[in-house]
């Protein structure tokens, strides 16, 4: 028995890829804070699916924690496919954000999947294949007003994947980044999308949809992934805007947001 881990599994895109990975037939180890009712995500999917799925609930930002829970995985259960999902992000003005957000931003889209994923490597080169997928943004593209860390969050992992990519080559060990538009993850994603009109609904797919063509192309060995046209035309004419030009007419359209923020 193999299993896939998902981090941040307890809603939004995270618990889409619990419910995709679990109907292809995969067992599944689900990384979430407690009291997500991530238990009851995984009843409800080895009863469906009849795939054995275990629950670790715990903050990835504490590295200490972080170590501890991972040992104890890795002793007990054979991963060959990393879902780094978990991460967070936000619209505010930077002068306006509490230093505890900017910290948390950090050690979770950053810190804790570079320490997640270095823990797992030697594991995952035990098996002849492997997968490592981390989720990143089109927000890694273009450095953003209002939002500032989590784009910066995002280009770093989409950095990071791609240069593991080029170290790991010939191990055995895929690695994917995929760069989703919107989600309508939660109300709040769904107010400050809604609140740009024609332009934020852009790209914008269901998440089944998102989550399905992710695993599908990480597991056909794609080292980039754009999921929808519209996204992969955006950033196809975004690399030809002017950085100073692409910042101020993305920031100008995000600024909408932080009265819809939560």
């Amino acid at each position: 028995m193999k299993y896939t881990l998902i981090t941040g599994a307890s809603s939004g895109l995270g618990r889409e890829f619990a419910i995709q990975c679990a109907r292809m037939g995969m067992h599944i180890i689900l990384i979430a804070l407690p009291g997500g009712n991530t238990a009851s995500l995984a009843g409800q999917l080895m009863d469906e699916y009849a795939v054995d799925v275990q629950v670790f609930e715990f903050d990835l930002t504490d590295a200490a924690e972080l170590e501890k829970r991972v040992n104890e995985i890795i002793r007990c259960y054979p991963v060959d496919f990393l879902i780094n999902n978990a991460g967070i992000g936000g619209t505010e003005a930077i002068t306006e954000t509490p230093l505890e957000k900017i910290d948390r931003i950090i050690l979770l889209n950053v810190r804790s999947t570079a320490l997640l994923t270095r823990q797992l490597i030697p594991h995952l080169l035990r098996h002849d294949k492997s997968y490592i997928m981390n989720i990143s943004s089109m927000a890694a593209f273009t450095p953003i007003a209002y939002k500032t860390v989590y784009p910066a969050s995002k280009a770093f992992i989409s950095v990071f994947s791609l240069g593991l990519k080029e170290e790991l080559e010939g191990t055995g060990i895929s690695v994917s980044v995929v760069y989703p538009g919107p989600i309508l993850t939660n109300s709040g994603t769904a107010r400050r999308i809604i609140s740009q009109g024609l332009k934020g609904k852009m790209g914008l797919l269901p998440t089944p949809e998102i989550a399905q063509k992710a695993i599908r192309m990480t597991l056909a060995g794609s080292p980039v992934i754009i999921p929808g046209i519209m996204n992969r035309i955006s950033h196809f004419l975004m690399q030809l805007l002017p950085t100073g030009f692409k910042m101020k007419l993305v920031s100008r359209e995000v600024k909408k947001e932080i009265s819809y923020s939560i």
